[in-house]
């Protein structure tokens, strides 16, 4: 199987294929198809998976490849590339998109684009999934941008309505910004890996020192762009909290398994490259650790301030990917890994569990909720969960990965990215509270009768809440060594490097305490302030301090980066911009369309008069004058007597005889 792992993304593929084509005759619209495809690619990555870990475990990347173009010693093709990183986002993309098909059939049902849906979920999957397999970067590409056009269309589902068709645009256009860095790095990186676009040979040069510094710093500056865009780092997160316009299964996909994460898997995949770029060894402060600790603080606190709770679970998201880039920034490599993976699991649950409360509620805004966790038992029990893991309370899943990321920067020399990490613990812990709060205790705040999910949502919300208890524990002595993530979530070929920085960082419960009473800490202050109001002074302190209302209007208008990327940057330079377009459109364009509107009136005016009216009628009109003259003058000879025609007649014969004798002898 690890020799046909292309049937993975192949599946979806297929299924969008078949949803699009005959999707609206299928007997439940076409979500049979990708449900069926998307399980089959889920039981596939679970056979790969158990060829990966089992005994006969491969000692070295699997890498298959064909070849499309050749040009010299360029050659273009595609091709795919198994690991342990590769087996460990096969199960994630995979698991959690087949849940979120199943919880779709509930959640979008009596939707007028069901169809339509369905099909553009398996080719989000079936895109992500390329991009997960690619041995080459171009290929990678290719399902890089795929994923960002899947997006696209499943942010805007419901167009009608302005706010969705612009939070789709912008997202699509922010991410774009980041990926015109990622192409120009991969060029960069091209040229760099003397004429290679395959992702092995490039990382094994940059391993090797074949590649000068110069280069791999600008290639991997701009290929981290990319990621800024992509996996909606600061200063270009400000797309993803606006993607919540889209239906809430797609937001699920996009923050747990798809779309950002692609950005965490570009880093993890090219790490020899960013390693050797920016000198992670050296200890010290690099753009990728320094990036990800700007954008845990930044996104925890703006969750404070939203009354949406999928913003605010969107903010969360923004602040745990920003957790896995400093991971991989400090050189904790399998722990920024390991937490991907286990974020995966309650983050979609979360985002779950936030549909089954807007499908009962029909609002998004937890001013309209409260009262819901003897209305909603299983979304209330299982979103409990979720905010716990998220919140790193002992043991669920968070706990382990986010303590081993802290764990890595303490040990590998970071103090400052500890103190981040510490920070933004604290407060995921206290605006989980929050959250939880406004949902599901006090009284019930909106319109009508809330009740509980159909089974077709409930259970999947079962799955993800066990997973979210027991994925942590995949990176202990429990699972036993053969088992253990850091084992077999690796990259051949760089075990060394993931082994300076990051495998002998296990877990250690004494290491932890730190974290958990940070965590707890937060969720008891929290607690406090909203449970027991026990923190009266904190209320009304906007109206009273002009630095904390201050500090909540900077938070409520996000920093004002959408002010200054719409009516400052872009306001700026869409005045002259647009200027020059009329000037090129006025002056060129309209001359080159005049001009050649000039030029065919003129050949008109000269086909009619010169070649239609004077050779054309004029050789008509000479062939009849000649035709009726020559009539005129053949008119004379007929005079209608015999005599005269047998005379004429035998002196022609008498003409041809004297011919035919002269020219015979």
């Amino acid at each position: 199987m690890l020799d046909n792992v292309w049937l993975i993304p192949l599946l979806p593929a297929v299924s969008f294929a078949i949803i699009l084509l005959a999707g609206k005759r299928l007997p439940f619209k076409g979500a049979e198809s990708g449900i069926v495809a998307v399980g089959a690619s889920f039981v596939l990555s679970v056979v790969v998976a158990a060829k990966w870990i089992g005994e006969d475990a491969p000692r070295e990347a699997i890498e298959h490849s064909s070849t499309w173009l050749q040009s010299g010693r360029v050659r273009f093709g595609a091709g795919t590339h198994v690991d342990g990183l590769t087996v460990m986002m096969l199960l994630v993309v995979s698991f959690i998109s087949l849940m979120v098909h199943v919880y779709s059939t509930g959640y979008m049902h009596g939707d007028r684009r069901y169809t339509y849906f369905f099909a553009a979920l398996s080719l989000f999957t079936a895109s992500m999934l390329l991009l997960v397999v690619s041995d080459n970067s171009l290929q990678f590409l290719v399902g890089w941008e795929l994923v960002g056009v899947c997006s696209f269309m499943l942010i805007g589902h419901w167009w009608e309505e302005k706010e969705n068709s612009d939070a789709a645009v912008k997202a699509f256009l922010t991410t774009r910004t980041g990926d015109i860095g990622l192409m120009i790095g991969i060029i960069t990186l091209f040229f760099a890996a003397k004429g290679s676009f395959n992702i092995a040979h490039l990382n094994q040069l940059a391993l090797d020192g074949d590649i000068s510094h110069r280069l791999l710093l600008v290639g991997g500056c701009c290929l981290f762009l990319g990621v800024v865009g992509k996996s909606a780092q600061f200063p270009l997160h400000t797309w993803l909290p606006d993607a919540m316009a889209g239906p809430t299964p797609v937001s699920a996909l996009i923050h747990a398994a798809t779309m950002v994460v692609a950005g965490v898997y570009l880093v993890a995949r090219f790490y020899p490259v960013f390693f050797s770029a920016f000198s992670i060894d050296a200890g010290g402060v690099n753009l990728v650790s320094i990036i990800g600790a700007i954008t845990i603080v930044i996104a925890a606190l703006l969750a404070f301030v939203q009354d949406d709770v999928k913003k605010v679970l969107a903010y969360s998201t923004v602040s745990q990917l920003g957790y896995m880039v400093m991971a991989l920034g400090v050189g904790a490599w399998s722990a920024g890994i390991f937490h991907l993976f286990t974020h995966a699991f309650f983050k979609a649950l979360l985002f779950l569990c936030a549909g089954s409360v807007i499908h009962g509620v029909h609002s998004n805004n937890m001013s309209e909720m409260g009262g819901l966790r003897k209305l909603m038992p299983w979304t209330f029990r299982t979103f409990i969960i979720g905010s716990l893991a998220l919140s790193g309370v002992p043991f669920l899943a968070g706990f382990f990965s986010k303590d081993e990321i802290l764990l890595g920067a303490h040990r590998n020399g970071f103090p400052i990215m500890l103190a981040v990490g510490l920070l933004g613990a604290f407060m995921t812990a206290a605006y989980m509270t929050r959250a939880c709060y406004l949902v599901f205790w006090g009284e019930y705040r909106g319109q009508g009768h809330p009740h509980e999910s159909p089974p077709s949502m409930v259970v999947p919300l079962q799955i993800l809440a066990g997973l979210s208890v027991v994925a942590g524990l995949a990176n202990t002595w429990i699972v036993g060594d053969r088992l253990r993530f850091a084992h077999w979530a690796t990259v051949p070929g760089t075990e060394e490097l993931i082994q300076r920085f990051g495998l002998e960082h296990a877990f250690s419960l004494s290491d932890a305490s730190i974290s958990v009473a940070v965590a707890l800490a937060g969720i008891g202050l929290s607690g406090l302030y909203y449970f027991r109001d026990a923190l009266k002074p904190l209320r009304g302190l906007t109206r009273r301090s002009t630095t904390a209302r201050a500090g909540y209007t900077l938070l409520v208008n996000k920093y004002y980066l959408d002010h200054l990327y719409t009516d400052i940057i872009v306001g700026s330079i869409k005045g002259p911009i647009a200027q020059a377009a009329y000037w090129f459109d006025q002056r060129v364009l309209d001359g080159v369309v005049n001009g050649v509107g000039a030029g065919a009136r003129a050949a008109g005016n000269f086909t009619y008069d010169v070649i239609d009216q004077k050779v054309v009628d004029g050789f008509a009109n000479g062939a009849g004058a000649g035709a009726e003259e020559s009539g005129s003058i053949l008119r004379h000879i007929q005079t209608g007597r015999v005599q005269q025609y047998a005379a004429a007649l035998f002196a022609a014969a008498a003409l041809f005889a004297v011919g035919l004798v002269l020219i015979t002898q």
